[in-house]
């Protein structure tokens, strides 16, 4: 069954604000209101459910670093630069999950450059 064109609306109306909010420290909104969000939406989430968000986090970041090990120092240097972008900047408050963010896109980097340093055997695997 296809949503109706209320209930895109909506989503797309929901959407848009998270997005905006990216802009001010990364969706910071005020704090007594980012706890109650946070509180109600940790709660409808089963240990199995976190444990599986978890699961496919790390898979995740093992992704980023392995596709990063391969990056042109160019790409590396954006990476960085994106880091320090979303940092707080003059006159937004300092955003303690956006500060952690940027910090953990800098730690990815590091990480892959440590199998920058692993030669290949040619298939772009390295011998073990």
């Amino acid at each position: 069954m296809l949503p109706r064109d209320s209930e895109m609306s909506d989503a797309w109306r929901a959407r848009q604000r998270s997005l905006s909010r990216w802009e001010n420290e990364g969706g910071a909104v005020p704090s007594s209101h980012r706890e109650r969000t946070v509180q109600s939406d940790a709660a409808h989430l089963t240990n199995s459910e976190l444990v599986q968000l978890r699961v496919r986090v790390i898979a995740l970041e093992n992704l980023v670093t392995s596709l990063l090990a391969r990056s042109s120092d160019r790409q590396l240097d954006l990476v960085r630069e994106m880091a320090t972008y979303i940092r707080p900047r003059p006159g937004f408050t300092p955003h303690h999950l956006t500060i952690r963010a940027a910090a953990e896109m800098i730690h990815l980097v590091e990480r892959a450059a440590h199998f920058r340093a692993i030669p290949s055997n040619g298939r772009g695997v390295s011998p073990c």
